[in-house]
């Protein structure tokens, strides 16, 4: 089992993370953190980096369910969706495959809201 779903766009880095943006809150997700790490790299240790962010985002409802059955389940929220440059005009979106690294609580119950996180992060990437 993989630990994320993606997809490349052609369209340029900007307009992929509008277009990301947007396609998450179409299923629910609000973007609670947004890292650029290109201008987190230049600025912390002088490195240069190719266009890179990652869009920490939340689902209300299911974070909700999520914590109501697991109380330490907040250390793995919220889901990370990266969109990243990898050529001219290119640009990949990827999206952690929550049942996956869901895996590593040993509760059951937990299952059944990362299913559907995951199939709302699903119809996200194939969406875009």
């Amino acid at each position: 089992m993989t630990y994320y779903f993606s997809k490349t766009l052609s369209r340029g880095f900007e307009d992929a993370v509008r277009h990301t943006v947007e396609a998450l809150k179409t299923e629910g997700f609000g973007i609670i953190t947004e890292i650029d790490l290109k201008d987190t790299f230049k600025k912390k240790i002088g490195a240069e980096f190719r266009n890179y962010r990652i869009l920490g985002a939340c689902n209300p409802n299911l974070a909700f369910e999520a914590l109501k059955v697991e109380d330490k389940v907040g250390t793995m929220l919220p889901c990370n969706v990266i969109v990243q440059e990898v050529g001219a005009g290119e640009t990949e979106v990827a999206a952690i495959d929550p049942v996956a690294s869901m895996q590593a609580i040993p509760n059951p119950a937990l299952r059944a809201t990362a299913e559907m996180v995951r199939a709302k992060l699903q119809k996200v990437v194939a969406a875009l």
